[in-house]
């Protein structure tokens, strides 16, 4: 499945659509003010269906996940990852790993599957995403790790 990742130009904190390939939405994140980075998403809808939430005073980036209320993971970039990006995920069995721009995103399973790929789009006034996920299912997790990566990038610029 493919989703289309647009962050809105005007904002006060951050904010995102997320589209089908028909243009149809299906979720919405809002930033919220916190310390670090704390992202609501909500299905189509308007219903709330997790957080994404930076972890503030850590030796690496990290950020955990909930899905409503419950933790279910966290996401962590290496330490010691300069030329490739890489980032431990507590979720599902997953890792992933960036090219050296940091633009193109490949997350494997725990067998080392593809699980999705996420590719950064040039040429634009705000953060633009293909997020391409092999099982539907896993939507809203390959979401959160995008999610995560782009405010990862936004502390450090």
């Amino acid at each position: 499945m493919r989703l289309l990742f647009k962050q809105r130009f005007f904002s006060w904190f951050d904010s995102y659509d997320i589209y089908d390939d028909e243009g149809n939405t299906l979720y919405t994140v809002k930033g919220q003010l916190s310390w670090g980075h704390k992202l609501n998403i909500y299905d189509a809808e308007g219903y709330f269906l997790g957080t994404v939430k930076e972890r503030i005073f850590t030796l690496t980036p990290t950020f955990e996940l909930y899905i409503g209320d419950e933790l279910v993971g966290t996401i962590r970039r290496e330490f010691l990852s300069i030329f490739h990006p890489r980032y431990e995920i507590d979720l599902n069995g997953w890792s992933a790993e960036g090219n050296f721009w940091e633009w193109d995103y490949v997350i494997k399973n725990h067998d080392g599957s593809v699980a999705a790929t996420v590719s950064k789009e040039l040429f634009h006034w705000t953060d633009h995403y293909t997020i391409d996920v092999r099982d539907p299912a896993d939507c809203l997790m390959a979401l959160m790790f995008v999610l995560a990566v782009d405010a990862e990038k936004c502390s450090r610029n």
